[in-house]
């Protein structure tokens, strides 16, 4: 119906109108094209194959830490207590580690606990720690005078002169062990001390008392130190 409205207009005015509806049509058919939904673009199918997993990186094999050594002692230079059946060898290592310390690398109370692990005290209780820290001190060294000495770097070390044992000494022929398996020998020891601006040798002796197998009080395999003694009343010769 419209159509022929405009073509019944005079030719200006129905020009005019051509160019509306045509102009109508484009702005339609751009909405129409607009206005359709857009479809997803298709997905890939699925890949038949097996997922291979990646493979880890090859690691080294492990290998076992090596054990951790333990450090050396402050003063591990004093004698060690000797494992051994041999009391005459188990009383020169003892001498010589009382008469053994050095304040540049032990303290007191590392010097007294060494020497104190080598004296073991018997059931009958006959051989109190009492007479052990009487004859530790008889040496010369206490907690106050070692404090002292440390301040001068003094030392002291001991090398044996001579070792004599039971019969050997007149007073044990005169008086022999209690028991079997008692032993005592009297050390003599060249001893040395130093500081940093002196030196001093002399001769000092030691008395070790031991007790060994067969005695029902020692240990099965080996010695063991019951006692040393430094004060000249107690040497044994």
């Amino acid at each position: 119906m419209w159509l022929s409205r405009i073509s019944s207009l005079p030719g200006p005015g129905r020009r005019r109108w051509w160019f509306v509806v045509i102009a109508l049509m484009t702005l339609a058919a751009v909405v129409f094209v607009l206005s359709r939904p857009t479809e997803a673009p298709a997905t890939q199918p699925a890949s038949s194959s097996p997922t291979v997993a990646a493979s880890p990186a090859p690691t080294k094999p492990l290998q076992a830490e090596a054990p951790a050594t333990n450090p050396p002692s402050r003063n591990s230079e004093m004698p060690q207590t000797p494992r051994t059946v041999d009391y005459r060898k188990l009383a020169s290592a003892a001498a010589k580690a009382v008469y053994t310390w050095d304040t540049r690398t032990a303290s007191y109370s590392e010097v007294y606990s060494r020497l104190r692990n080598w004296w073991n005290v018997l059931p009958d209780g006959s051989n109190p720690l009492a007479v052990f820290v009487q004859e530790f001190e008889a040496t010369g060294i206490n907690a106050g005078s070692y404090a002292s000495l440390a301040g001068q770097q003094a030392r002291r070390s001991a090398v044996m002169q001579s070792l004599r044992c039971d019969v050997e000494l007149a007073k044990v022929r005169e008086r022999p062990a209690p028991w079997a398996g008692l032993h005592v020998c009297t050390v003599s020891l060249r001893v040395l001390d130093q500081t940093s601006s002196s030196l001093n040798v002399y001769t000092a002796p030691v008395s070790v008392m031991m007790n060994c197998p067969p005695a029902d009080t020692a240990p099965v395999d080996h010695c063991v130190v019951v006692g040393f003694y430094v004060a000249a009343s107690r040497i044994v010769y």
